[in-house]
């Protein structure tokens, strides 16, 4: 690809990613299930998955290839694609088999997150190793879930809330990381620590 061009997707990737998270804390202030929550929420959906499939095509493209770059764009398009099917859940008689591969897709990729580092370099990725193995344990939980249907009335939001509340840590990670706003592995790991505490908060608050 030339030069130029691949300048501008990183742009183009970029500036959808900066949306997704203008519109991404919109959708999580607004009412859920509002009005202005579901257009946020699209809005959310389709910059983040842009986003996402443009970091995949630059991390496979010469002298900007980056496994790193490519698994989590991955595991972001795992949660907000998942995110938004489990809206589909509460309907009875879903086809659940794109789901399935979609979870088998995420536990691959999690598996070699966590162990081609070590293979390669002799030592493990904290990062890569902390959003593989919570990749894996989301897919493994998605395979238990879907083997059990009856429980889909109930575990849709849950779903929903969890997935998309993990790709907006996504968004917020990658404005901390490239913007240098905290040091090392603290704007890699500290959105995702505070962000999985807001969403325990939401599913209590459910009960």
């Amino acid at each position: 690809m030339q030069t130029d061009s691949l300048h501008t997707l990183i742009l183009f990737h970029a500036g959808l990613g900066g949306l997704a998270l203008l519109v991404g804390l919109g959708a999580l202030i607004v009412v859920k299930g509002s009005a202005l929550h579901k257009t946020f929420g699209k809005l959310f959906y389709y910059s983040m998955l842009g986003s996402a499939i443009c970091s995949l095509y630059i991390s496979v493209q010469d002298k900007h290839q980056n496994a790193f770059l490519f698994s989590i764009g991955v595991f972001t398009l795992y949660l907000i694609i998942g995110g938004k099917r489990a809206l589909r859940f509460k309907q009875p008689q879903v086809n659940y088999t794109y789901d399935i591969l979609l979870a088998l897709v995420m536990i691959g990729c999690g598996f070699l997150m966590v162990f081609v580092p070590t293979l390669i370099n002799g030592s493990v990725n904290i990062v890569l190793a902390v959003f593989g193995t919570g990749g894996m344990v989301l897919g493994v939980k998605d395979l238990r879930l879907f083997n059990h249907p009856n429980q889909m009335e109930l575990a849709w939001q849950n779903l929903h809330i969890g997935k998309m509340v993990g790709g907006y840590i996504a968004a917020v990670t990658a404005f901390i990381v490239v913007n240098e706003l905290l040091p090392g592995i603290i704007g890699w790991l500290a959105p995702t620590v505070i962000g999985v505490g807001y969403i325990q908060y939401q599913f209590r608050k459910k009960k």
